[in-house]
C-alpha cells in the first residue's frame, strides 16, 4: 500500500514530491510520458513573475506572490540556475500607459517592488525597445530559470530519499475502495494527488462528474541563439490583455532569447506542434521591441497551458472523495505558484492526514549537473584525471563532453531519450540542433542503457531513432 500517489510529474508534482520526501511516507509518482517535465512544464517562458499582474482575490494571486519569494532559496537548494534580471512592461500611448498605472496600483497594494520610466529612459538601458513604447513599469523582482532543470532536480532529490517514480505509466482506470484508491486495478494508495495538467478533468472523471473542465491553451515561440544580454537584458512585456500577458521577449538563463508565445484554444490536449502561431508572434513583438535577429533564429517549439473554466487554479481536497486531491488549472503563473502550491498542499492538506509521520533525521541531497562551462581549468583537468570521458567533447556548441552526458543518464530521475539529455546538459540546444552530435548521444545513450541504437528513443512521445536498420558501430 502507498501512502501517497501523484498523477503527473510536472513541475508542481514534483515538487510536491520532494517536500513530501522529507517525511517516513511511502510517496509514488505516476508520469504516462518516458520523462519528467513533458506538457507545460518542459514549454513555457520560463520567468519568475514578480506578481504585479493577477486579479485581485485569486489563487494565481496569492500564489504568485507567495512563489516569487520562494524561488531564489528553492533553486539554491536544488543547485540550479536562477537569475533576478527584472522585467520591463512596455506601454504604447495613452491607453496602455492607463492600463499600466493600474499595474502600479497592484504594485502598492502586494508590495512588490517596481519603478517607473519614461519610453526614453528605458532605451538608455534597453536600446532595442521600441520606438513607439512611452512608458515603462520595471519590475526588479522577475527572474528566469530553467523549468526542467528544476522539475528534474527535484525529482532527483526526491527519489534520492525514497520517493518512487513511474514513467510511460499510463493511468487508465481509478475507483475507491473503503480507504484507499485502486488504480489500473494494481496499484493502492491511501491518498490521490491529481497534478496531470491538460488532462487533470480526465483523471478526475474516472471518480466522478470534473468540477471544471480543461480547455488546452496553445502558445507557440521561437529560440534565438546564444546572444548574452546583447538583444535585451529584461524580460521585456506588452500590457496584459484578455489572453494572458502576450508576446514577451525573455532572455533565459542559458544565454538565448525566447520570442512568444500566442494564445490559441486547442481541441486536441496533446499538440504541441507549431504553426500560423509563429506569423502572429512576428506581427506583436514589434509593439515592444526592435531590431530582431531573426537570423540567429534556431529552433521554434510550442507548448500548451491547461486553463481551466474557472478562470483560476483549482487547488483543494474534493468535496465528494475523501484523500483526493485537486491541483488544477495551473497555467500562467503556474511556474512561479509552484513551491507555494506544493507547500500548501503538503503542509495544509497532506499531512494533517498522516499526524504521526515524522521528518526523516537524514535526508540526501543531490549533486549538481557538472556544468564544464563554469569550471575552472584545474577543476576540468582533476575531472578528466579521473575519468577521461570529461575530455571527449560530443557537442560543440554547448561544450557537452561525453562524461557530463554519462553523467545525467545514471542519475536517479536520469534520462533515457536523446531529449532526456539535451534537457539535462544541453547537447542539441545550441546552434546546428543536435545535426552533429546526435548520432553520438543515441550512442552513449545505447551504451548506457544497454540498448540497442534502434530502441532509443529521441523523445518522450515515443518517437524512435530514424535509422531502422541502424549498426551498433553508427
Amino acid at each position: 500500500m502507498v501512502d501517497i500517489t501523484i498523477i503527473g510529474a510536472g513541475i508542481t508534482g514534483s515538487l510536491i514530491a520532494h517536500n513530501l520526501s522529507k517525511f517516513n511516507l511511502k510517496v509514488l509518482v505516476l508520469e504516462r510520458e518516458s520523462d519528467v517535465a513533458e506538457g507545460s512544464t518542459g514549454a513555457n517562458s520560463a520567468m519568475i513573475h514578480s506578481g504585479h499582474d493577477p486579479k485581485p482575490g485569486t489563487l494565481k494571486c496569492r500564489y504568485n506572490l507567495l512563489g516569487n519569494r520562494m524561488f531564489p532559496d528553492l533553486c539554491k537548494e536544488l543547485q540550479v540556475a536562477y537569475l533576478p534580471i527584472g522585467a520591463y512592461v512596455a506601454a504604447v500611448g495613452e491607453d496602455e500607459e492607463a492600463t499600466l498605472d493600474k499595474l502600479i496600483s497592484q504594485c502598492e497594494e502586494r508590495d512588490v517592488p517596481y519603478e517607473v520610466l519614461s519610453g526614453d529612459e528605458a532605451r538608455k538601458i534597453e536600446p532595442n525597445l521600441s520606438d513607439g513604447v512611452t512608458k515603462v513599469l520595471s519590475l526588479p523582482t522577475t527572474g528566469i530559470i530553467s523549468p526542467w532543470e528544476v522539475t528534474i532536480a527535484a525529482l532527483e532529490e526526491a527519489m534520492l530519499n525514497g520517493v518512487e517514480l513511474k514513467l510511460n505509466y499510463e493511468v487508465k482506470s481509478i475507483r475507491k475502495e473503503n480507504d484507499h484508491f485502486l488504480i489500473n486495478e494494481e496499484i493502492e494508495t491511501k491518498v490521490l494527488i491529481n497534478c496531470a495538467g491538460a488532462h487533470c478533468d480526465e483523471i478526475t472523471s474516472m471518480l466522478r462528474e470534473s468540477p471544471y473542465k480543461v480547455i488546452a491553451r496553445r502558445g507557440e515561440y521561437f529560440v534565438l541563439d546564444h546572444l548574452n544580454g546583447t538583444f535585451v537584458k529584461h524580460v521585456i512585456y506588452p500590457v496584459p490583455g484578455v489572453m494572458g500577458k502576450g508576446v514577451l521577449a525573455v532572455p533565459t538563463v542559458h544565454g538565448n532569447v525566447l520570442l512568444g508565445p500566442n494564445a490559441e484554444d486547442s481541441e486536441d490536449r496533446d499538440d504541441d506542434s507549431t504553426g500560423k502561431g509563429l506569423d502572429f508572434i512576428k506581427t506583436q513583438i514589434t509593439k515592444t521591441v526592435k531590431n530582431i535577429p531573426y537570423n540567429k533564429m534556431i529552433h521554434t517549439f510550442a507548448g500548451l497551458r491547461p486553463h481551466i473554466d474557472l478562470n483560476d487554479f483549482y487547488i483543494q481536497e474534493d468535496d465528494q472523495i475523501e484523500n483526493f486531491i485537486h491541483v488544477a488549472g495551473i497555467e500562467s503563473p503556474g511556474l512561479t505558484s509552484a513551491p507555494a502550491i506544493a507547500k500548501d498542499v503538503v503542509e495544509g492538506i497532506v499531512m494533517p492526514k498522516f499526524i504521526d509521520c515524522k521528518v526523516k533525521e537524514e535526508y540526501i541531497r543531490r549533486k549538481p549537473f557538472i556544468n564544464m562551462t563554469e569550471m575552472s581549468d584545474e577543476e576540468i583537468n582533476k575531472l578528466i584525471e579521473k575519468d577521461p570521458d570529461f575530455g571527449l567533447l560530443i557537442c560543440r556548441c554547448e561544450k557537452v563532453s561525453k562524461g557530463q552526458i554519462k553523467d545525467v543518464i545514471n542519475r536517479k530521475c536520469g534520462a533515457t531519450t536523446v531529449k532526456g539529455v539535451k534537457m539535462r546538459c544541453r547537447p542539441g540546444m545550441g546552434r546546428c540542433q543536435g545535426g552533429f552530435c546526435e548520432p553520438e548521444v543515441v550512442k552513449i545513450l545505447s551504451h548506457e542503457l544497454n540498448k540497442k541504437i534502434n530502441e532509443i528513443e529521441l523523445d518522450a512521445k515515443g518517437s524512435y531513432i530514424y535509422m531502422a536498420d541502424a549498426k551498433e558501430d553508427l
